[in-house]
């Protein structure tokens, strides 16, 4: 018989599986540390995006990665 413990777990395995969620509080605060421009969140690829930098920071286990270092860059010819 499961425990309230073990149903907790299991979304928290869940959640790691996939991408994690980000605090939206998070997500208000945050700028580019590029341009200190905003960022527009894409939950798809788990990245914030900065459309003026052209870069695209991610986001691992709801943490997102703001290092310019570790940041894609964005293909304006992509679809």
């Amino acid at each position: 018989m499961p425990t309230p413990d073990d149903t907790s777990s299991d979304s928290k395995a869940s959640e790691s599986k996939g991408s994690a969620r980000v605090d939206p509080k998070l997500l208000e605060i945050l700028v580019c540390p590029l341009t200190k421009g905003p960022l527009r969140y894409d939950a798809e690829r788990s990245e914030l995006v900065s459309e003026r930098a052209n870069l695209a920071y991610p986001i691992r286990d709801g943490i997102p990665i703001m290092l310019i270092d570790e940041a894609r860059s964005l293909d304006k010819g992509a679809v």
